[in-house]
């Protein structure tokens, strides 16, 4: 029989140890919001994927697209053969992409390649090169990715040099209720002592931080942020790679703020767990590159493009932007309950979210960061049948990605689990104490 230890042996000796795994069970199958091992255990997904699944594992509709699909053909490259399907999903997220501005879409594969791609976009139409970033973002592996990305460990050790011309500022910290105005003043300097305005070709943000902790960015910062990039001639790329496609009670997390994007970055939960992303932006800006300047040889796969438009059906006829804003009320009153009635309710710090990209920090008696104890609550989830991920610049962030197609009684079920694992997990520490 086929084990989960076993399989660990073999992907330590096959696979590099840089490509990490949160834990070290396989996956035999999946159905919406539950996946089988391979020892025939049950586990409710709270991760998705990280973000992929907002339609769940194995939704009908998609598979089926997919099937049809197949037979079909699975692969001509657009660049050289294109394909209805492609168009149909540009055309389908032209006109759901904020703004009124007349826009047009290319798709890819992955996130890092959508974000190395709107920046190029962005070079292309502004004939400048400086890019800034901020800090505790992600946008991926890739080198230019890297760069981008606001995080060191483990994201950028022994990679370097990165890509020249990249700026970071600082995020407004969440924990001083900070609305942005230390972080403008800060790029206002950065202005005057390391770029010009005039060199700068994009600024990209996450509308809610990823990797760096689920931290939502102030609407009125990213209105200001707008303004100023209308001011300078500068690319306002948003990264919503992770937030995007129903998970924030929006179908893309910015519209909370009221702004348009000069440029959308889309992946993960764009196809429902087929490999496709894609930059939606202002169709003059998008028209920059020359022909030939952007593509891929797998960019807007058949098989993507099905299974996207075959997502947007799902979202559109099961309301799914409707249901991430009651998962997300559901998840922070089970989080604040969890809080109030337990005696390790102190080491449960703030709890945020936006629609069902919730998050609550872990931390220690004198309210620091506690990452040990982060850890070892999702190692325990895992043995108690709950997959789980962490988070934040500080690694003390659980954040909770399941399929936005859950139902409430495995939610209820999965937070049942993490109240008793949190508790055991805490108990365990003391012990070791």
């Amino acid at each position: 029989m086929t084990s989960n230890a076993n399989l660990q042996q073999r992907r330590v000796a096959a696979v590099p140890r840089g490509v990490g795994n949160a834990y070290a069970i396989f996956a035999e199958s999946a159905k919406n919001a539950e996946i089988k091992d391979v020892e025939g255990r049950r586990l409710i997904d709270f991760a998705g994927g990280i973000a992929v699944m907002n339609t769940g594992h194995g939704h009908p509709k998609i598979v089926q697209a997919v099937k049809d699909q197949l037979d079909k053909f699975s692969h001509t490259c657009f660049q050289v053969t294109p394909y209805e399907s492609y168009i149909r999903l540009a055309e389908r997220l032209n006109k759901l992409a904020p703004g009124n501005s007349p826009k047009k879409t290319i798709f890819l594969t992955t996130g890092a390649e959508a974000v190395e791609n709107a920046v190029k976009i962005a070079r292309a139409h502004t004939k400048r090169s400086g890019v800034i970033a901020f800090s505790g973002a992600f946008h991926g592996r890739t080198m230019l990715g890297m760069a981008l990305t606001g995080k060191v460990v483990p994201y950028k050790v022994g990679f370097g040099p990165f890509p020249g011309d990249i700026y970071h500022i600082p995020f407004p910290d969440p924990a001083l209720k900070d609305d942005g105005a230390q972080s403008l003043k800060i790029l206002e300097t950065m202005f005057k002592a390391d770029i010009s305005p005039d060199n700068v070709a994009a600024i990209i943000i996450e509308p809610v931080q990823g990797e760096g902790g689920f931290n939502i960015v102030p609407f009125a910062f990213m209105k200001a942020l707008r303004d100023l990039c209308t001011k300078h001639g500068i690319c306002f790329i948003v990264d919503e790679i992770q937030t995007g496609f129903a998970r924030t009670g929006k179908m893309f997390a910015h519209e909370h703020s009221g702004i348009e994007a000069d440029m959308i970055t889309v992946a993960k939960s764009l196809a429902g767990g087929f490999p496709l992303s894609g930059v939606i932006g202002k169709a003059e800006i998008m028209d920059a590159p020359a022909a030939g300047g952007l593509g891929g040889t797998y960019g807007g796969s058949p098989i993507g493009c099905a299974a996207a438009n075959a997502v947007l059906d799902v979202m559109e006829e099961e309301k799914l932007v409707d249901r991430s804003n009651k998962i997300g009320k559901l998840m922070t009153d089970r989080l604040a309950e969890m809080k109030k009635r337990n005696a390790f309710g102190n080491r449960i710090g703030d709890i945020r979210g936006l629609g069902a990209m919730v998050a609550c920090d872990l931390v220690k008696a004198d309210g620091s960061p506690d990452a040990d104890l982060t850890k070892a609550v999702v190692t325990k989830a895992g043995e108690n049948g709950l997959i789980l991920l962490s988070c934040g610049v500080n690694g003390n962030v659980l954040r909770f990605l399941m399929p936005l197609t859950a139902e409430d009684a495995i939610i209820q079920e999965g937070f049942d689990l993490l109240e008793k694992t949190i508790g055991q997990a805490i108990e365990a520490s003391a012990k070791v104490a």
